[in-house]
């Protein structure tokens, strides 16, 4: 009986992790805005986050050491201009004014990579890659802590009941295919309300590359800053953002539903609200690891 009530709940939180808590196939959207974004802001040629993006005139990308998250996901891969957002099972996201580029990693073929796992996925392939192990840990929604280094060492985590747990079932290795497996346990038991719990407050203006504007909970959704600049004169900081969403989707560049003549790039002076295509935050759910 307990089994069986465990598995409703994560059941639940699994359907509810990101966005309206259904994964029906229609996103919410935001209706096409009178003016385009400005051309020149592209680079069609640009196969990555830095290379395809042109920054605003008069701005300067922020530098990012070239071993740090920021210059990680800065120098994230694109798929060719144009092309569709793809869900996990080959099915095409409808682009209705919501991205601008698509990230060229696979997603798995389960319904699983979604908006908080989208960020937990790129802060562990950053330390994946960079062979910061230590550093790959994310907790279940219950508060259990999956840390890579133990399913590394072939230990397993096992849901009983109500009880989440490692057991030595495999041998050790750090292949990445190996690695996926352990993402996909993750994204399987962790969501926007264990991610929110992990992440730490801060303002605007101290916002860097790899912070999360986060709304836990059950729906909640999570977007990741991938690149910013500043402007010489005045200072002022434009951003932009990437996220995944449900059904689990590949990793898009987000337009800017506001201000169509500085997208995709969004302004750090956006007020008390941050209006995403598909979600709308508050400064105070701007977060970081």
């Amino acid at each position: 009986m307990k089994r069986a009530l465990f598995a409703l709940v994560l059941l639940f939180i699994v359907l509810n992790a990101c966005g309206q808590g259904s994964s029906s196939k229609k996103d919410n959207t935001v209706s096409k805005p009178e003016n385009q974004h400005v051309t020149s802001q592209f680079d069609t040629d640009g196969k990555t986050i830095d290379t395809r993006f042109v920054i605003p005139q008069g701005f300067r990308r922020i530098t990012a050491d070239s071993a740090s998250f920021a210059y990680y996901l800065r120098n994230l891969p694109l798929k060719p201009s144009g092309a569709p957002v793809t869900y996990f099972d080959g099915r095409t996201k409808p682009n209705r004014n919501i991205y601008d580029a698509v990230v060229d990693l696979p997603i798995g073929k389960r319904d699983l990579h979604q908006c908080a796992d989208a960020v937990i996925r790129l802060r562990a392939e950053y330390f994946f890659e960079e062979e910061k192990y230590d550093s790959i840990h994310f907790n279940f929604t219950n508060g259990f802590n999956a840390d890579y280094p133990n399913w590394q060492k072939g230990k397993r985590i096992v849901v009983d009941g109500n009880k989440v747990f490692w057991k030595q079932s495999s041998q050790a290795s750090d292949s990445y295919k190996s690695f996926w497996k352990y993402l996909e346990m993750v994204f399987s038991y962790a969501g926007t309300a264990s991610l929110e719990k992990e992440l730490k407050p801060t303002d605007l203006e101290e916002m860097k590359i790899g912070n999360v504007f986060i709304k836990g909970g059950f729906p909640g959704h999570a977007v990741i800053v991938v690149d910013m600049a500043v402007q010489e004169s005045t200072g002022e900081k434009v951003f932009l953002l990437a996220q995944s969403y449900m059904p689990a989707q590949e990793i898009q560049i987000l337009k800017n539903p506001i201000n169509p003549n500085l997208s995709p790039w969004y302004s750090v002076d956006f007020g008390n609200t941050l209006k995403t295509p598909e979600w709308t935050f508050k400064k105070s759910h701007l977060k970081r690891f």
